[in-house]
């Protein structure tokens, strides 16, 4: 277990450090495999055959199988490789970014919010600072977690 880093406290973040590179080596592999034509058609041919191919984990595996895109990112997938895949599948990086959001956000709202200049720093700042947000009575409702 590596020592805390000061980064660890931003909400949504997934920082891709040493260790997220170790454990995410054989994910990023396959999504750089994905570079090649050949090997695009094999995984189009079939997903899972081609997955077998790399010594991921079961949890990496799933993961792609479900294009669940911040579980890849959370098992050291590198955003950039991890596109791969999006691309793949037609999506633009919009697309992806609102999928990546975490909260069902569309793509239309992942768009409109980029128009108005990005996420709102406020209540962004770290997880302290969440906390202090939903513990105000005003706020509470809003809290899902």
């Amino acid at each position: 277990m590596r020592e805390h880093r000061d980064y660890d406290d931003i909400p949504g973040t997934y920082v891709f450090d040493g260790e997220k590179s170790r454990a995410g080596y054989h994910l990023n592999m396959f999504c750089m495999s994905l570079n090649k034509g050949e090997n695009r058609d094999q995984f189009r041919e079939s997903e899972e055959a081609y997955i077998d191919k790399f010594p991921m984990t079961g949890e990496q595996r799933e993961a792609v199988l479900k294009r669940d895109w911040l579980g890849m990112l959370r098992l050291g997938g590198n955003i950039y490789y991890t596109f791969k895949i999006a691309i793949f599948d037609g999506m633009t990086m919009q697309h992806a970014g609102a999928a990546m959001s975490g909260n069902g956000m569309t793509f239309e709202d992942f768009k409109q919010m980029m128009l108005n200049g990005g996420r709102p720093i406020e209540g962004n700042r770290s997880k302290a600072e969440w906390a202090e947000y939903y513990a105000k009575p005003e706020n509470k409702e809003q809290y899902d977690g």
